[in-house]
């Protein structure tokens, strides 16, 4: 019998849906996968994603998700390794998030925290946020100190720092903002930057920063061109957290590795999803919220092994 690997748990809090692929329902299975103890907080529970035309559900509100953490708590369990958020929409509920977090930090100082901080994206070229206002200052000051891992897109990225980004040297500069306000690792995960490869392709870029032994700073940066595809998928980000809390574990100083494997069972995940969307919809029709739904079960070997097809460039 082969020697069990260090249990790994994870505190996953994130929404969830009776039907389809979002939040915990996209991170658990592949933590799960990837051989992880994933432990999940509802934040809400759907029928559906909120991109269909109907879903009805509740939502835990702050006063429910401490209530939860204390029954961990008294049975004295409420021990963690990682913790994962994504969307919240609720001021107080992101709040009590972060003194969680803290509160774990303390159990366990090399707890690691990784955040998507989802505020917002852009339609038509223009950022805008879909979250209500005030949960950026919270994220800003309070959320992205306490963690340790955080993937923004670009809108969310020039959000936090209150910088543009319209070149690669913006980027980088807003990534070593980003850096100084706490988290040691960035990965911007989509943006409007021009590709080399043209118009087709997707940019994503990342950066970690390590303090080495004997105590001077290394930045390692990377970018990362992925094909576009044509659909508007749901989960996306949440998948992509997850994954990359999974590759970075497995391989902590070489986020190279690390994204390129996260990218690229990222891409064999939707290509695998367009493909039978499509087939569902039937030559000419457009694939709805239900035909889009990510083929998660579907792609488990992909996620468990991901084969690399996109690889990074270190800048």
């Amino acid at each position: 019998m082969e020697k069990e690997e260090e249990e790994c748990r994870v505190l996953s809090i994130q929404s969830h849906v009776v039907r389809g692929y979002v939040g915990n329902r996209a991170a658990a299975f592949p933590l799960q996968v990837l051989g992880f103890e994933i432990d999940t907080v509802n934040s809400v529970q759907f029928s559906n994603h909120t991109g269909y035309d109907h879903w009805k559900g509740q939502v835990l509100n702050s006063d429910e998700l401490h209530e939860l953490y204390d029954g961990l708590k008294l049975n004295n369990v409420n021990k963690y390794d990682y913790v994962l958020t994504g969307y919240t929409r609720d001021k107080s509920f992101l709040e009590m998030v972060v003194d969680i977090v803290k509160e774990l930090k303390q159990q366990n100082s090399n707890l690691v925290y990784v955040c998507d901080p989802v505020m917002g994206d852009t339609r038509d070229g223009e950022g805008y946020m879909y979250v209500p206002k005030d949960l950026l200052p919270v994220y800003r000051d309070k959320v992205v100190p306490v963690a340790d891992i955080i993937t923004p897109n670009q809108v969310e990225a020039e959000l936090l720092t209150g910088r543009k980004i319209r070149t690669e040297k913006d980027a980088i500069e807003v990534m070593d903002i980003l850096h100084n306000m706490g988290p040691e690792t960035v990965v911007i995960t989509s943006s409007d930057l021009q590709s080399p490869s043209g118009n087709d392709y997707l940019i994503a870029l990342g950066s970690q920063r390590r303090t080495t032994a004997n105590g001077t700073t290394v930045t390692q940066r990377i970018r990362m061109e992925s094909p576009k595809v044509d659909a508007v998928f749901v989960g996306t980000g949440d998948l992509f957290a997850a994954m990359l809390l999974a590759w970075t574990h497995k391989h902590p100083d070489n986020l190279k590795v690390a994204c390129e494997k996260t990218v690229s069972a990222m891409q064999h995940v939707l290509q695998r999803t367009i493909t039978s969307a499509k087939a569902q919809a039937g030559a000419g029709n457009r694939p709805n919220s239900a035909q889009l739904e990510l083929r998660m079960v579907q792609s488990k070997k992909d996620i468990e092994n991901p084969e690399i097809i996109i690889t990074a460039t270190v800048l």
